[in-house]
């Protein structure tokens, strides 16, 4: 499920940085007075504020922490000092950036957990950098904090097994098609005179809908439910949609034909039921081509037509 919680992320990383970075000025003095006495004080009340908060330590301008972790983690506490972290990712872009800022998921060293790091500075009256809080939190609690229909909520449990339920009752009828459209000509054995054309396409229906609610399942399964990474960096990302209606299609071009010629045959004054269908057919091929233009379209263009 890691690569579902980094894409859940992704799309609620402003909003989480917004919330965050507000906790912290809310606890945080940007400019301070008292020293590192001070800013123990303020630790405590962000803590409070913070008790998702994996480990919260102080560096000092140099990348130096200059107190143990503070955590409620008994295993991640009470250590740290003196450690120089200014090879670190977030102690460059708090530097460069001079605010408050929200890295992207990495492992702890100490937890062995993806972590993300909220880091704010603090400066004297004359603007020099004195320390920089930071703050460690599991990925999967900012996701429960800023997301609460992430993967790990009850909702997200919930809505995992909804899906799952639905997969198996959709595989289900692709099962009960397949074996419908396989009895609806295989009485006829091997007598090819005895096959009727008619019974021959309507298997052929049967089975290309078994086929589309099979692929339909196998598309809802993979994202809802093991959460397996959506295709978007190739412009497929509603390929439930696109996979399922181009059955259809298919499905309908094929009841069409089906038609055309039983009408030459039987009944040539009714062609024109099947002439429209046909052109409702072209339509949603028309429609469906427009859609997956646009699609590509938006992703040619960086994802500024993705949601973020």
């Amino acid at each position: 499920m890691v690569i579902k919680e980094i894409q859940e992320y992704a799309q609620i990383r402003t909003k989480a940085r917004a919330y965050l970075c507000y906790i912290l000025s809310r606890n945080i003095s940007k400019h301070i007075e008292g020293g590192i006495e001070q800013v123990i004080r303020n630790i405590d009340s962000l803590q409070k504020a913070l008790p998702q908060a994996e480990a919260i330590y102080v560096l000092d301008g140099k990348g130096e922490q200059v107190i143990d972790n503070v955590s409620n983690n008994e295993t991640l506490k009470g250590f740290g000092k003196g450690e120089d972290r200014s090879n670190r990712a977030y102690y460059y872009r708090t530097m460069s950036e001079h605010r408050c800022i929200l890295t992207d998921p990495y492992p702890s060293l100490v937890s062995n957990h993806l972590v993300v790091t909220s880091t704010f500075p603090i400066y004297d009256q004359e603007g020099k950098l004195l320390y920089i809080i930071c703050v460690d939190i599991n990925l999967r609690d900012i996701l429960r904090m800023v997301h609460p229909s992430s993967v790990d909520s009850s909702f997200g449990t919930l809505s995992k097994v909804v899906y799952a339920a639905f997969s198996a009752a959709l595989f289900a009828v692709a099962i009960l098609l397949f074996f419908k459209g396989i009895s609806s000509f295989m009485g006829f054995g091997f007598d090819i005179s005895k096959i009727d054309i008619n019974e021959m396409f309507k298997a052929t229906i049967l089975l290309t809908l078994s086929l589309a609610i099979v692929d339909l399942v196998k598309a809802i399964f993979e994202e809802e439910v093991l959460g397996h990474e959506k295709k978007e960096n190739r412009g497929d990302s509603h390929q439930t949609m696109v996979r399922f209606l181009g059955s259809i299609i298919i499905a309908l071009s094929i009841e069409a034909l089906m038609l055309v010629f039983k009408f030459a045959i039987t009944d040539p004054s009714h062609l024109m039921p099947a002439v429209y269908l046909i052109g409702a057919v072209t339509t949603l091929i028309i429609g469906l081509s427009i859609y997956l233009k646009f699609s590509r379209d938006c992703v040619d263009k960086e994802g500024s037509c993705k949601k973020n």
